[in-house]
């Protein structure tokens, strides 16, 4: 029989490698998705709704201000969890969408500090008014919740702030607005012209809405200037969406009008 050398040799000997150094890390060092979940089970594992609720509050007023990744960690928690409470105080002529659409609404990755999308500031608003109206009616039962709270953010805040965000969207596909970067003038046809222009897209960053229940306008603020640029009137029940697109039109026309040199 003939025997391999090879298979004979004994193997070589059982050295341990040696461990790398171990690097410590802070708590919120983690990588995101352990961080929420860690996070979470603070909040999940309390025995009753009470108890919940006081967890709920600590997110909302001591952990997340600790530093960005517990901010960014604990509003996830925060804004899934009242997200349905907040969806349930939506006026029927309104809608909602509190989120940057480009992003996953509970995505770890997504900026809660650069979202352009005005919503998500009344959103937050709402959760840090619920929270302590929810710990403060469980402390005593003389405690009385401030429903006019609740209405201003409703009848004001939140279609107002949708309404910036429908106009931003709207605005971009058209040209009229821009989010990060000015693009070239757009050429473009006036309404009621043969002739074409160049219009300058205003930046979003300086728009704001004026919302009545008659009225919607578009306000652009410059340094030194705060103008409303144009305005449309509206009927109490009114889609936001159409509202939105009115004032987009009208904005179309006006910046038309700047190119031509008739404004």
């Amino acid at each position: 029989m003939i025997l391999d050398e090879k298979v004979l040799n004994p193997p070589p000997p059982n050295t341990k490698a040696p461990s790398p150094s171990i690097e410590w890390r802070t708590f919120s060092a983690l990588p995101p998705h352990l961080l929420l979940q860690v996070v979470y089970a603070t909040f999940s594992e309390a025995y009753d709704i009470e108890e919940q609720r006081k967890t709920l509050y600590w997110l909302a007023i001591s952990l997340r201000l600790v530093n960005r990744p517990f901010y960014t960690t604990s509003m996830n928690v925060l804004r899934s969890v009242y997200l349905p409470a907040y969806n349930s105080l939506i006026r029927p002529s309104f809608t909602s969408d509190p989120f940057p659409r480009l992003n996953s609404h509970w995505s770890m990755r997504a900026s809660l500090f650069s979202s352009v999308q005005r919503e998500t500031v009344t959103l937050d608003l709402f959760i840090a008014l619920k929270v302590r109206e929810d710990v403060w009616s469980d402390d005593s039962e003389l405690h009385l919740e401030r429903h006019e709270s609740f209405a201003d953010l409703f009848n004001l805040m939140q279609p107002r702030s949708r309404l910036e965000d429908l106009v931003r969207d709207y605005g971009v596909v058209e040209g009229l607005v821009y989010v990060d970067k000015r693009p070239p003038g757009q050429r473009t046809p006036a309404s009621s012209k043969s002739t074409r222009f160049t219009i300058t897209p205003l930046p979003f960053s300086a728009l704001s809405a004026a919302f009545s229940s008659r009225r919607v306008g578009l306000v652009l603020t410059t340094p030194g200037s705060k103008r409303t640029v144009v305005e449309v009137a509206r009927t109490r029940d009114e889609q936001l969406e159409v509202a939105a697109r009115r004032l987009v039109w009208a904005l179309r026309d006006c910046l038309v009008d700047e190119a031509d040199g008739v404004l």
